[in-house]
């Protein structure tokens, strides 16, 4: 009878515990009871929040879900653009569930199928409004407008999941290695055509420069040489006029300074030789006649 009682107790204790079903926070359960989510009378499934639960033991099965935010963060996905051009799209999503019941229905309460799911959704929406934009848009200043686009869509979609999509972001936006290398080699060869615009300007403008600075150079050279002949001219003019000066008031003298002038010019090194006559003029004012004269 003893062993009785305490099988019955340990019986009892057993179902009280099974009974028991406690709720970690940050999630939440649903009840299931022959395979049917069980619900208000008004029709509505039952979530029970964090803390200690009862259900009926061995009847209700306790199935916990994730009520916090999760972030879908998968790899690039390829998208075309409006202009037929390829782009490598690396984004990722917020998302938490809104509607447990609908979310156990449509997924089993698996999130890993929820998120291949969501990952669809989200590709889709993200397809259409990249294919409605040409690259220079999407980089220059829509991205906030396709990702808005983008939410507004996969939001509605995500509904059937019991989903609600808390945000899409873009994170990062490459071409393919294929379409990069063609792009990068116009553009390099966009540049070189600019480059070898502004040299050829440059060399034309350095031309029309020198040959400036070149016939500058011509008009301040003639006008040298046009100053330096009018001051020769008038430096032999002064000189002339001072010769006729004192020709004019010494002819004998004027005639002795340059007798010696020539005697100097002719017989300026050792090795000069003059042949003339010993009466020559030339050497008037070296004979002893001229001396006493």
């Amino acid at each position: 009878m003893k062993n009785l009682i305490i099988a019955i107790f340990v019986v009892v204790g057993l179902i009280v515990v099974s009974a028991l079903f406690v709720v970690p926070e940050g999630e939440r359960a649903i009840v299931i009871q022959f395979g049917k989510i069980q619900r208000d009378a008004e029709d509505r499934v039952l979530v029970y929040e964090p803390g200690l639960h009862f259900k009926l033991p061995l009847i209700q099965v306790v199935r916990l879900l994730d009520a916090r935010v999760q972030t879908l963060d998968d790899g690039a996905d390829r998208f075309v653009t409006a202009e037929k051009k390829d782009l490598l799209v690396n984004s990722y999503v917020k998302w938490r569930i809104r509607d447990f019941g609908a979310f156990f229905l449509s997924t089993g309460g698996n999130t890993a199928q929820a998120e291949v799911l969501l990952k669809q959704y989200i590709n889709n929406g993200l397809r259409t409004e990249f294919g409605a934009r040409t690259i220079q848009e999407i980089v220059s200043g829509e991205r906030q407008q396709l990702m808005q686009s983008a939410l507004s869509q996969a939001g509605q979609a995500a509904n059937e999941l019991g989903i609600e999509v808390i945000d899409v972001r873009v994170k990062q936006i490459n071409l393919p290695d294929e379409i990069s290398s063609s792009i990068f080699a116009r553009m390099r060869a966009e540049r070189e055509a600019v480059a070898r615009e502004h040299r050829s300007k440059g060399m034309e403008e350095a031309e029309i420069i020198k040959a400036d600075v070149d016939a500058r150079v011509t008009v301040m050279i003639a006008d040298a040489e046009r100053n330096s002949r009018s001051v020769r001219g008038e430096g032999d003019a002064t000189a002339a006029r001072v010769y006729a000066e004192m020709f004019n008031q010494n002819a004998e003298f004027y005639s002795f300074v340059r007798s010696l002038e020539a005697y100097r010019n002719s017989f300026n090194s050792k090795n000069d030789v003059i042949v003339v006559q010993p009466d020559s003029d030339f050497f008037k004012y070296m004979r002893s006649d001229a001396v006493q004269n």
